[in-house]
């Protein structure tokens, strides 16, 4: 099954924890966080966030390990760029607007601007949210619903 491309279609899917591993990509992680942060204040978005994305991965059965599973730091860090740029560039049609008119969201590698590799991906990291050391990530915007 494809990942829907009406939002709302998407979201019950994710929320259903039916998105297929493979269609599981960095976009549909991008897509997911605009819809919950453009939709609610910034900490209630990243706890539905957070427990979205840790139900996924028990359903595709992804193994925890350092360079796999859920990263805290990455959660974080990927939610406050989103969010900043929701509230900089908006209001955007769709999660696929979003995507298609910030492709450096796209970029897996864009952490690496915040982020050392030993920084982001040492034990600390995964497990609890930890400040970059490169340069400073955007606040949450307060006023993000």
């Amino acid at each position: 099954m494809p990942i829907p491309e009406d939002d709302a279609a998407f979201l019950e899917a994710f929320e259903a924890q039916i998105i297929p591993f493979e269609e599981w990509s960095h976009r549909a992680h991008i897509r997911m966080g605009f819809n919950y942060l453009g939709r609610h204040p910034f900490d209630e978005a990243l706890q539905r966030i957070r427990k979205g994305i840790q139900a996924l991965n028990l359903v595709h059965k992804t193994p925890e390990a350092l360079a796999r599973g859920y990263h805290e730091t990455l959660t974080v860090a990927w939610a406050r760029v989103v969010a900043s740029t929701i509230a900089a560039h908006g209001p955007f049609k769709d999660s696929n607007d979003f995507c298609d008119r910030n492709p450096h969201l796209l970029q897996r590698t864009l952490m690496r601007v915040f982020y050392s590799q030993g920084r982001l991906f040492s034990p600390e990291a995964k497990r609890s949210f930890v400040e970059p050391d490169l340069a400073p990530l955007p606040r949450p915007p307060s006023g993000v619903q």
